[in-house]
């Protein structure tokens, strides 16, 4: 018998412990059933007051690409740290985004669940697969990369 894996989640003050981001830089707004550094699902609840809205087509609001992306490395980035299990402080570099395609526009109203899942790791350099979905349709994918950075 296999015992079953329990995942975690964690809250928007839990990732502001974890990142060093901000408003209005911060793109997630919790992380769900996190598998260790694995896997995990981010949330992004997409409103119109986002500043980025004001110019990225006023009329027509659209999140920006690089936005969606940005979330899906801060999800993969939350994990890493998170997996650390230590008080010091970290960083996640990114250093690389491959493969990135958009398939959908995501607009306000919408919920991006940022789907990310560790596919290498060696020393403190690691590589996920990311898809952001919005109603179970892939909005946007990408594999991306980064350096875990700890301090001394």
């Amino acid at each position: 018998m296999v015992a079953a894996t329990t995942l975690e989640a964690v809250d928007i003050l839990g990732l502001m412990k974890l990142l060093p981001h901000r408003y209005p830089f911060l793109m997630i707004d919790r992380i769900i059933d996190i598998d260790g550094d694995e896997s995990a699902i981010g949330i992004k609840n997409v409103t119109i007051n986002e500043p980025h809205f004001q110019g990225h087509f006023p009329d027509q609001p659209v999140m920006p690409g690089v936005l969606i992306v940005e979330a899906m490395a801060q999800t993969a980035g939350a994990i890493c740290i998170r997996s650390l299990g230590t008080e010091k402080p970290s960083l996640v570099y990114f250093l690389t985004i491959d493969n990135a395609k958009f398939r959908k526009p995501v607009v306000p109203g919408d919920q991006l669940k940022i789907h990310v899942k560790k596919i290498k790791k060696r020393g403190n350099l690691l590589k996920f697969a990311c898809e952001a979905l919005v109603d179970g349709v892939k909005a946007a994918e990408a594999e991306i990369s980064a350096m875990m950075v700890t301090s001394d």
